[in-house]
């Protein structure tokens, strides 16, 4: 067997990387979802940043109180290309958040697990592709 399998760790180790991605979001937002506390927010601005190829993005800003009477105003760790319906500047939403750490938190409807379902798709089907040819290169030589 020449070296070809070395360029075989390039699909591999990107697939195991965003597996790590995957499970760590995954992870996160099911132990919010678990053992996270519900608040009323209000959005009180949107920050837009553009990419390299010049692609727009809005991340909510939003404002609520804690349980313990602690402010709180965040910005969304996602964004999207548009404003949704429901999330405009002055918009009533629902906020779940950490009770020990509020910085972690979700805007119901706006954040979206999809993001890392897509990560761990992506990995999977990189990892298992790149272990099948590594696997059938090393049975046959």
């Amino acid at each position: 067997m020449e070296r070809e399998w070395l360029f075989l760790l390039i699909p591999l180790l990107i697939g195991v990387s965003f597996l790590g991605v995957a499970v760590y979001g995954l992870r996160r937002a099911s132990a919010l979802r678990r053992s996270g506390l519900t608040a009323v927010g209000r959005v009180v601005r949107h920050e837009t940043r553009r990419d390299d190829d010049g692609g727009k993005y809005h991340h909510p800003v939003v404002a609520w109180t804690t349980r313990d009477g602690g402010e709180c105003t965040y910005r969304s760790t996602f964004g999207r290309g548009t404003v949704l319906p429901g999330f405009g500047i002055g918009s009533s939403v629902t906020v779940l958040y950490d009770a020990e750490n509020p910085h972690r938190f979700e805007v119901r409807g706006w954040d979206s697990k999809t993001f890392y379902l897509v990560f761990a798709g992506v990995g999977a089907v990189l990892t298992a592709g790149a272990l099948s040819v590594l696997l059938v290169l090393l049975f046959t030589f």
